[in-house]
């Protein structure tokens, strides 16, 4: 089992690496991608979608090279969790609506779905009962709280299964709430590949 990991604006993948220690799930393989100039696309993820282009078509692409190259390892979207953090997150839900299908999970740690307000958000693709998990601050610097209950509720418009969970006050962090709602995603993944081996 695979976790793909992206790491927010002005940070860099061991950074976002880091945090696989804090799973304590040794079996679990982590990829972590960098960023060009530690920033997958420039301007705020609010902003009109062309503005942030081709910046962000290329970190899309990039993440469909990844999937595409698992899937040559025999490593399926269903044995994958893709996990993002702030502009990484933005990313990792952005990418993962607009290919959607099983996951074993996808986590986005304060960030939300790219684009303006009143972008369309009629993606194709169901995620069949993906688990997600989305926790944010309800006062983030940098990301509008109706954008995360937006995203929650896209997703959940799409099939997934979504906990969204609010932190009064956190800031733009993780804590341990979120790791241990993780964690128990990567344990769900790990039981349902395990019960496909047997």
């Amino acid at each position: 089992n695979v976790m793909i990991m992206l790491h927010g604006r002005g940070s860099n993948a061991d950074n976002i690496l880091s945090l696989a220690a804090e799973f304590q799930r040794p079996n679990w393989t982590y990829l972590a991608p960098d960023a060009t100039n530690n920033t997958w696309y420039p301007y705020p993820f609010l902003a009109p979608i062309e503005q942030n282009e081709p910046y962000l078509s290329s970190a899309l692409q990039l993440l469909q090279s990844i999937l595409l190259k698992l899937a040559d390892f025999g490593i399926l979207p269903i044995n994958t969790v893709l996990l993002g953090f702030s502009q990484g997150a933005c990313l990792a839900t952005e990418f993962a609506a607009r290919h959607a299908q099983p996951y074993g999970g996808i986590i986005g740690l304060s960030g939300g779905l790219i684009g303006p307000p009143g972008t369309p958000r009629d993606y194709p693709g169901r995620f069949v009962g993906t688990p997600v998990f989305i926790g944010c601050s309800d006062r983030d610097p940098h990301i509008p709280l109706e954008r995360v209950h937006e995203t929650t509720e896209t997703f959940k418009a799409m099939g997934a299964d979504v906990l969204e969970r609010i932190y009064p006050g956190m800031g733009h962090t993780i804590n341990a709430d979120e790791l241990a709602h993780v964690t128990a995603i990567l344990d769900r993944v790990a039981a349902a590949s395990t019960t496909e081996e047997t």
